[in-house]
């Protein structure tokens, strides 16, 4: 007898401790085939402006995760009746389930339902491959055991929601609202939930979007399995199958006018804060930049008309760049006017500048160093430096000319001789400064004549530093990094340095302004202040043919650089025009977005104003005549036409029969008294305009005998 239920109890005993060692096995095994960071789904990262707009989404998957608490229960409701009956009531295996589902197989003769559980299948999606091996299910089999232990059942099913595909690239149950309905999960009906429900069995075939008739039978089934499970009542069963499927698809819009920005914006975070492309795509971080929308969209509108780039075909290229002053943040880029995402992007491609280059390499630099000011008289002529002689492009010199001028004019031959005394170490010291190194040596470095060329980034910032009183910092595309709990994880934190002092800065400013009202850079019309240099570099190989154009240029608030020409320039590919079409086209894309319209530029506090240029202009004629004054004294009065131009200064010069000498200046006026003159002197006199920006005094008349007049 005792033999007879020993064996029974050490059956059991032995059943237990398999049973134990099986449980302890599933547990062991589950630590170490489940791995935490793959339930760290995919999420799309989105780009925002500073306002905290978003402007578009970024991402391998689709997906916008969200807590249970925001998904309504009628739509939980409508998965777990159509995927997991039992969700509540098992342990992460279902073996009902499992059995149902192998008896109806074994009837039909093939597989025709499946057993597994939501827990299941969040295993096989998140950690397996979809393989059918024995190996494979029971590996799903552990993990699902396994979730269940470390997950409560809100968070498997919240897992579980957020990861399942609906098709048409959406991730997710938030993706899919959206995508499907253009709502919020939050605000999904009970028919809306249902119908999304149905559709991660087969995607393709369920979509309303491709088969709207088979997603609704669809549809019904699940709102049936709902009565029967008692979510609903049948009569709210019969009602919502008597209801058409709406959809509000949330189309995915093409944006080709954001790749270039998209593109320098990964570059950025990769360069900068270490992250890679594809965790940016999948990392679920807002990312703040300072883009400007409407200024974007106008740049790449305009850069598709074929008649702002005057090639000899169609495949003419240019690149744009505009930059906040202030901030230093990109706020517009063109890489190209056929740009694909990671082609090849022409903002970043060195070019030869051209006259663009003289204000940073030449003119800042010789100002900041006190060698030059804005009226000083520089050479303008046609001078041999060892092997090389620069030329005028007109043709012509004038022997002197101011700064000022040579700027406005682009005096090429001025430009060089201003290196030259200024010296090509300090051109480059400063250059670097605003963030351009060279190696070249020569002179040409005057004329832009380099050796790799400049890109259209490093000209727009260096400009930058005479909107910034004088300061440098690097231009960014990143405002900020926030992850998926808010949290700040990049910032952009600009390391300013001073290059010029505020009043060079401001002087530079002036000049390059009156190159666009009356220099190189008239081309166009903007109804607002700007300031920039134009720059054209020729093709030899044909007259009149040109390689590179450009424009940099500046509002008040603004600073940007464009550029046009050839990826590769030969004698059946080049530039008709120079840089007149680059300027049009940055005016007419800040006047299509309406920025800074009627802007005008500001004097900086404690900088003094660089006043326009003095004008001095021939006297025609002088009259000198004597004249009697009260008490007998005689007073020689000499009277000329004066200029407009109330700041010009007049020189009266006395010849006698020893010597000529200066007399007296007047400022302004047209007249000038000598009293007590001798009128029985031989004394001549004559008057000289003078131009004190520059101490040049202009074309004397011819010397005059004064004469008598009536007396008052």
């Amino acid at each position: 007898m005792r033999k007879k239920l020993f064996l029974p109890v050490i059956s059991l005993c032995l059943i237990a401790i398999l049973s134990l060692l099986g449980y302890l096995f599933i547990i062991f095994m589950g630590n170490y085939v489940i791995d935490e960071e793959k339930l760290v789904m995919n999420t799309a990262s989105k780009l925002v402006d500073i306002e905290g707009n978003e402007i578009t989404k970024l991402f391998l998957e689709n997906r916008e995760l969200v807590n249970i608490s925001e998904i309504p229960d009628h739509v939980q409701q409508a998965f777990i009746s159509v995927e997991d009956q039992r969700f509540y009531e098992h342990n992460g295996i279902d073996l009902r389930a499992i059995g149902r589902a192998l008896y109806r197989d074994i009837l039909a003769g093939g597989k025709v339902e499946g057993g597994s559980t939501i827990t299941q299948q969040l295993a096989k999606n998140t950690f397996l491959t979809n393989d059918k091996s024995f190996l494979r299910k029971t590996k799903e089999a552990i993990i699902s055991i396994n979730l269940e232990r470390r997950y409560s059942k809100a968070k498997i099913l919240e897992m579980y929601l957020n990861q399942v595909y609906f098709g048409h690239g959406a991730y997710g149950i938030q993706s899919a609202a959206k995508l499907y309905f253009n709502k919020d999960v939050s605000k999904l009906t009970l028919e809306e939930g249902a119908l999304l429900a149905g559709i991660p069995k087969a995607p393709s075939t369920y979509s309303p979007i491709l088969n709207v008739e088979k997603s609704k039978e669809r549809r019904d089934v699940i709102l049936s399995l709902m009565g029967d499970q008692q979510y609903i009542t049948y009569d709210e069963v019969v009602r919502t199958h008597g209801k058409t499927v709406k959809l509000q698809v949330n189309k995915k819009e093409e944006r080709p006018w954001l790749s270039t920005y998209i593109d320098m914006v990964f570059d950025e975070a990769k360069e900068k804060y270490a992250l890679s492309n594809e965790e940016m795509l999948r990392g679920g971080y807002t990312i703040t930049v300072p883009l400007q929308v409407e200024l974007q969209k106008s740049a790449y509108d305009l850069f598709q008309k074929n008649e702002y780039f005057p090639g000899t075909d169609q495949s003419v290229q240019g690149a744009f760049i505009l930059i906040d002053n202030k901030s230093g943040g990109v706020i517009s880029a063109i890489g190209g006017r056929d740009y694909v995402p990671k082609g090849l992007n022409r903002l970043n491609v060195t070019r030869q500048p051209g006259s663009t280059f003289k204000p940073i390499a030449v003119y800042a630099p010789s100002i900041e160093s006190n060698l030059f000011h804005p009226y000083s008289l520089l050479k303008d002529q046609k001078i041999t430096y060892e092997n090389y002689t620069p030329e005028n492009n007109d043709h012509h010199y004038e022997g002197k000319v101011t700064m000022f001028d040579a700027i406005i004019s682009s005096k090429n031959a001025a430009a060089v001789w201003t290196l030259s005394e200024l010296g090509i170490p300090k051109s480059k010291e400063y250059l670097k400064k605003v963030g351009i190194s060279i190696k070249d040596e020569g002179l040409a470095i005057a004329l832009g004549g380099l050796s790799k060329g400049v890109t259209p980034v490093q000209m727009a910032n260096a400009y930058r530093t005479f909107t910034a009183n004088g300061k440098y910092s690097e231009q960014h595309f990143i405002d900020k990094i926030t992850n998926r709990d808010g949290e700040v994880i990049a910032e952009n934190l600009p390391d300013e340095k001073q290059v010029y002092s505020p009043q060079t800065a401001w002087e530079m400013t002036r000049m390059l302004q009156h190159v666009v009202s009356e220099g190189t850079a008239k081309s166009g019309f903007f109804h607002g202040e700007l300031a920039g240099k134009t720059g054209t570099t020729s093709y030899p190989n044909i007259k009149g043919a040109a390689k590179d154009a450009w424009f940099v240029g500046f509002t008040e608030n603004v600073v940007g650089a464009l550029w046009m020409g050839y990826d590769k320039t030969d004698d059946q590919h080049y530039l008709k025009h120079g840089s007149a079409y680059p300027t049009k086209l940055f005016k007419d894309i800040l006047t299509d977005a309406n920025w800074d319209q009627n802007v005008a530029f500001s004097v900086p506090e404690g900088v003094k104003d660089l006043g326009s240029p003095i004008r001095i202009e021939n006297i025609d004629n002088v009259e000198a005549k004597y004249t009697f004054k009260p008490m007998g004294l005689i007073t020689l009065t000499l009277e000329w036409d004066a200029q407009e131009d109330d700041r010009v200064e007049y020189r009266i010069y006395e010849q006698s029969d020893k010597e000529q000498k200066l007399v007296g200046t007047v400022t302004g006026k047209g007249y000038f008294e000598i009293p007590y003159v001798n009128i029985f002197s031989n004394n001549v006199y004559k008057v000289a305009p003078y131009n004190v920006q520059t101490k040049q005094e202009g074309v004397a008349t011819e010397f005059v005998k004064p004469r008598f007049f009536s007396a008052n």
